[in-house]
């Protein structure tokens, strides 16, 4: 899509969802409403984990936020801290109230719900409501339903809209990834290198959703996947860098996943195991069709263990609104159930095979978000593919 994405972003506000992609939200929450038999609904969302307050009001979660809502009712958005409630009125969609949480959100949010249906009335929760605020609920109405599986399963297929968004922070992490290859030589840090990917995307209105990179020895490894903090550590000569890199717009990321070597040929070791993930990934895109079931993708795992090596990481998971269903890890599916998931057309899926020796000494990864379609598999990456030597 190019940078046409930049034009969603007011001059003077955020990017907001168009009024027929708000209503097809309102209307899946409502039949989600109408399956479970709950009354209303309490969306809740803490220092950015659980997306469903941003899916349905447009508020990307600070401190901590809760809606309170049924068909037909107004939609109350409730924001800690005070101070964050000014940005929070800018952000959500224009019928959106927003107010401020009070000293405790789950009490205000119970009396809330009170007003609205008394106290024998069943509430269902969406998201990571802790057991300090569960109580508060359970308390004062009839029953607490925790419907966060449910809630799940109506986000794994993406609208276009949504899948414009992804494109765009796919973008922005193409730039983070193309901004590390050419800042990669002998003697920069690790720290350096997180500062060059967050340069590329934050002057564009990216944040940052991981950016997790290692470094090491070629020759004598001791580190197989990348690393969620940077360290001090400088890159040398013979060094192999892996990077896990997501840059998001307004909650949409894309993941890029790629490996470079510093200023020498990969050693015999990691050329065989960036040949076997490039393999694993190949594998992937000519299994991944509508209408499979999530459980073919086994033997993608099952090639990289005949090659002799293991993986790590996942292998495979769902993405875009969260970290999705169908997860393939080094055990196979985290959740057995995973394996009878049909895939359909609109999942987003990143392939990434962080391909390891058994003994977790060294590791290579590659991989990045795709889209399932109606004929197939959907890139939303422009970086090229490959093991990369720089410096």
């Amino acid at each position: 899509m190019g940078s046409s994405w930049r034009a969603v972003w007011a001059e003077d506000g955020y990017p907001l969802f168009s009024d027929d992609e708000v209503r097809r939200r309102r209307a899946q929450l409502a039949q989600l409403v109408e399956r479970s038999g709950v009354d209303r609904l309490v969306l809740y969302g803490n220092a950015g984990s659980g997306d469903a307050v941003q899916w349905f009001t447009g508020w990307p979660v600070t401190r901590e936020a809760a809606v309170v809502w049924a068909p037909g009712e107004a939609v109350k958005l409730f924001v800690q801290y005070r101070n964050h409630v000014p940005t929070a009125q800018r952000a959500v969609a224009s019928d959106v109230q927003v107010v401020w949480a009070g000293p405790a959100t789950a009490r205000t949010v119970a009396e809330e719900l009170v007003r609205r249906g008394g106290e024998q009335q069943r509430v269902g929760v969406v998201g990571p409501l802790p057991g300090s605020a569960w109580h508060p609920l359970a308390t004062r109405v009839r029953q607490v339903v925790d419907l966060t599986p449910s809630y799940v399963s109506l986000r794994l297929v993406k609208s276009e809209e949504e899948l414009a968004w992804l494109r765009a922070g796919a973008e922005l992490t193409d730039r983070a990834v193309r901004a590390l290859e050419a800042a990669l030589r002998p003697g920069v840090s690790e720290f350096e290198l997180v500062d060059v990917v967050e340069r590329a995307y934050v002057p564009l209105g990216g944040s940052t959703h991981i950016h997790f990179l290692s470094v090491t020895s070629m020759t004598d490894p001791d580190r197989c996947v990348p690393a969620q903090y940077p360290s001090g550590r400088r890159v040398r000569v013979g060094d192999v860098v892996v990077c896990e890199i997501s840059a998001a717009f307004w909650g949409y990321a894309g993941q890029l996943l790629r490996t470079f070597v510093v200023g020498a040929e990969p050693t015999p070791l990691f050329r065989e195991l960036h040949r076997v993930a490039e393999e694993a990934f190949e594998h992937a895109l000519r299994v991944l069709r509508p209408g499979i079931r999530a459980g073919e993708l086994l033997r993608v795992l099952e090639g990289i263990r005949r090659a002799g090596f293991t993986v790590y990481d996942d292998l495979v998971h769902g993405y875009g609104g969260g970290y999705l269903p169908p997860v393939l890890g080094p055990e196979g599916f985290d959740n057995p159930q995973d394996a009878e998931l049909i895939l359909r057309p609109g999942m987003a899926l990143v392939i990434q095979p962080n391909v390891v020796t058994p003994d977790a000494r060294a590791g290579v990864q590659t991989g990045e978000l795709v889209v399932l379609r109606e004929d197939g598999v959907e890139p939303v990456h422009g970086y090229p593919r490959g093991l990369r030597r720089v410096g």
